[in-house]
């Protein structure tokens, strides 16, 4: 029985390190994310991070594990919902537009990993997006099975989406600044929101699945 307890115990603790650490990663990244932090954030001395987690990278695979995990498991399950492609592509790009938003460093990490594949865990990220990529693709192919898309090409399609979402959320400071400056009038579309940015994502792409050439 104290054994079964420790091992509970264990599970517990573990867990409790990655919820914070999502939080604390997703808010300061991960060069200025600090273990002294994240443990008085876990209630837990430093040395037990450790004990879970050999290093701060191994916290951070487990971490960015963690995160796509979840975005997979939640874009499956909105797939049930829906009866036909169309509907599962719409909540496809809806759920990565609500994770992106809410770990806005997953979007800058995931786009230094596709530009120059030398962040921190190049290896995890590619497997996992391999998945995600996956999902993506089956959806298309049930659509063009079904007649609802035609022309899809998954692998530019799936970068348009990513791609967007990705850059709209990490540049919006950026693009907040440029607003402030009054020299070209341009518009940076610093009030739209993620939702705003997701369903036109979604309209446009739905446009260019149903050409049918």
């Amino acid at each position: 029985m104290p054994k079964k307890i420790q091992k509970r115990d264990a599970e517990v603790s573990k867990q409790l390190i990655i919820t914070h650490a999502i939080e604390l990663f997703s808010q300061k990244g991960y060069a200025s994310a600090s273990m002294d932090e994240l443990a008085e954030r876990c209630g837990l001395n430093k040395a037990m991070v450790f004990y879970y987690f050999k290093n701060k990278k191994g916290l951070y695979e487990a971490v960015m594990r963690e995160i796509l995990t979840q975005i997979q498991q939640t874009i499956v399950e909105e797939n049930k919902k829906h009866s036909t492609p169309t509907k599962e592509l719409e909540g496809f790009i809806r759920t990565y537009a609500k994770f992106a938003c809410e770990h806005p460093y997953l979007p800058s990490l995931l786009l230094k990993e596709l530009s120059d594949s030398g962040a921190v865990v190049p290896e995890m990220l590619f497997a996992s997006m391999r998945k995600l990529y996956a999902l993506f693709t089956d959806i298309l192919k049930r659509g063009e099975a079904k007649g609802c898309f035609h022309n899809a090409v998954p692998m530019i399609l799936y970068f348009m989406v990513l791609g967007t979402i990705n850059l709209m959320v990490t540049t919006k400071p950026l693009r907040i600044k440029a607003a402030e400056l009054d020299d070209i009038e341009v518009d940076t579309c610093t009030e739209c929101d993620i939702e705003e940015i997701a369903e036109y994502v979604i309209e446009k792409i739905k446009l260019m699945l149903k050409e049918n050439r």
